[in-house]
């Protein structure tokens, strides 16, 4: 309450991790990119939910299982795989999910297209992934990101509630320490962000 920025460092955890979330599709989507980037599996309830998602993380290297804790979400063997995405209007790819996706795809094997259909202005996000190092292009509705094997920490600024969280995940994967301002945003839409993703291994604090 109150605090204007949080400062983490990446980290690699390879433990299971347990947590229990709303069936929904925008929680349950930026958990499992948590874990996804953190590279460490993970269970949630919610499952009818995650399968709007399951695919993409599937084509991606992204084993989900369904089990008896709900959908498992864990890193296969061989690393991230890129893929394209298409955002689209219920029960397609969430476009809330849009910058979890491009983050992912930063650090991807291959060039990932992502296409933005709902929304317009909704890549500005990129240019703060960008300072973070990512290899990525916009145009017109299009986002083109070469997948690089590591980001490189600096400071970024929040502009929305999903693009502050795709920005913490990037984070979570670049060398050193991160620094997001304007967190206000995350708080808004994810309220208990830091705990979930302090669980999964990382270490982000508050400034």
């Amino acid at each position: 309450n109150g605090y204007k920025s949080v400062t983490f460092n990446g980290v690699g955890m390879d433990y299971p991790f347990y947590d229990e979330l709303k069936t929904h599709v925008l929680d349950t989507g930026k958990a499992s990119g948590g874990g996804a980037h953190v590279g460490k599996a993970m269970y949630s309830r919610g499952m009818y939910a995650a399968l709007v998602i399951a695919e993409k993380l599937d084509a991606a290297g992204i084993a989900v299982e369904e089990t008896a804790r709900g959908l498992k979400v864990s890193r296969r063997n061989g690393g991230i795989r890129a893929v394209d995405v298409v955002t689209e209007p219920f029960p397609g790819f969430p476009t809330d999910l849009q910058p979890m996706a491009i983050a992912l795809a930063s650090i991807a094997d291959g060039t990932s297209m992502i296409t933005e259909n709902v929304f317009e202005a909704r890549f500005r996000f990129v240019e703060e992934m960008v300072r973070l190092g990512a290899d990525a292009r916009t145009d017109g509705h299009h986002a083109v990101i070469r997948g690089i094997d590591r980001l490189s920490s600096a400071p970024v600024w929040c502009s929305d509630i999903r693009a502050g969280a795709g920005l913490v995940l990037a984070g979570l994967v670049a060398d050193g320490v991160t620094e997001v301002h304007d967190v206000e945003h995350i708080d808004r839409g994810y309220p208990a962000f830091v705990e979930q993703l302090n669980a999964l291994g990382a270490h982000v604090e508050r400034a």
